[in-house]
């Protein structure tokens, strides 16, 4: 079990490290070219980096040095691990890949901002995948969620990003702030495409005749568990077991192919699951 867990650690640290070199390229290949901004804490040391020439990169590493101290106090150590890790990669990369500005030969400030948005989602999408964050807004939401469990985390994250909006405006001009506008809503889209493109799991409910044959299917094929509910048809009467279980996206063509081949006409319905948690799928890590 120790090896398993530490083989997964070192997975996730491969990952953010990743995560925040593809995040750090759209930062700064693109979104710094045409001097827009991002959201949270790396959009705030953008601000200062265009207004002081102070870099990005050490802007946030200082910005988020007392939030991890608190993190490490008040949050789950692994989080607060893997956190460390992917704030301090994440600053670094934004220094490292700093020269890189004017490897894009473009000075489209539409281009800019939609391959900015792009790599900038893909990055915290891998990182957020693997369990990570690259510190700032997210260590915020996180020791919020766990004093106030019921606080809207989305509200406070709006509110920030449309200050740093407003700032935009006021510094850079309207242009710009609609152009970070933009980036931030494609940073925001494609990092859920990926964070459920990797995580994504599907619900399913079978109605069959056969429903022991389908569930041993399930379970010794497929490795997943089943649960019986039990229903009634409203027309007939009749009592039946309806199979209930929840499997990863990439299974869904398995399952289905066990069904046919067992009951062609079973009745099969397969809804998404925004969030699993439980042994075979993530787990919390606040």
């Amino acid at each position: 079990m120790h090896t398993q867990i530490n083989k997964g650690i070192i997975k996730n640290i491969f990952f953010i490290l990743l995560g925040s070199l593809i995040s750090s390229f759209g930062i700064n290949m693109f979104i710094s070219k045409a001097k827009l901004l991002s959201g949270g804490a790396s959009g705030i040391a953008l601000i200062i980096q265009y207004l002081f020439k102070f870099p990005a990169g050490y802007s946030v590493l200082l910005m988020n040095i007392p939030l991890l101290i608190l993190s490490y106090k008040c949050l789950n150590k692994r989080f607060t691990f893997l956190t460390f890790i992917g704030t301090i990669s994440f600053s670094l990369f934004l220094i490292f890949t700093t020269p890189l500005k004017g490897v894009i030969n473009t000075n489209d400030t539409l281009l800019l901002c939609l391959f900015g948005g792009v790599l900038n989602g893909i990055g915290i999408g891998i990182i957020f995948s693997n369990h990570g964050s690259a510190g700032g807004l997210n260590i915020i939401s996180a020791l919020i969620k766990v004093k106030y469990d019921n606080f809207n985390i989305g509200q406070i994250s709006f509110c920030i990003n449309m200050a740093i909006v407003y700032i935009a405006t006021v510094f850079f001009g309207v242009t710009s702030a609609m152009y970070t506008i933009v980036a931030m809503f494609i940073t925001a889209e494609v990092t859920d495409r990926v964070i459920n493109g990797i995580n994504k799991q599907k619900l399913i409910l079978i109605i069959t005749r056969k429903e022991k044959e389908i569930c041993d299917g399930i379970l010794y094929k497929m490795h997943r568990g089943v649960t019986f509910l039990y229903g009634e048809g409203a027309y007939t009467g009749k009592h039946q077991k309806i199979l209930f279980c929840t499997v990863s996206l990439h299974q869904i063509p398995e399952l289905k192919l066990i069904i046919k081949d067992i009951d062609n006409d079973a009745f099969m319905i397969i809804v998404d699951a925004s969030e699993v948690r439980e042994k075979g799928f993530k787990n919390d890590l606040i």
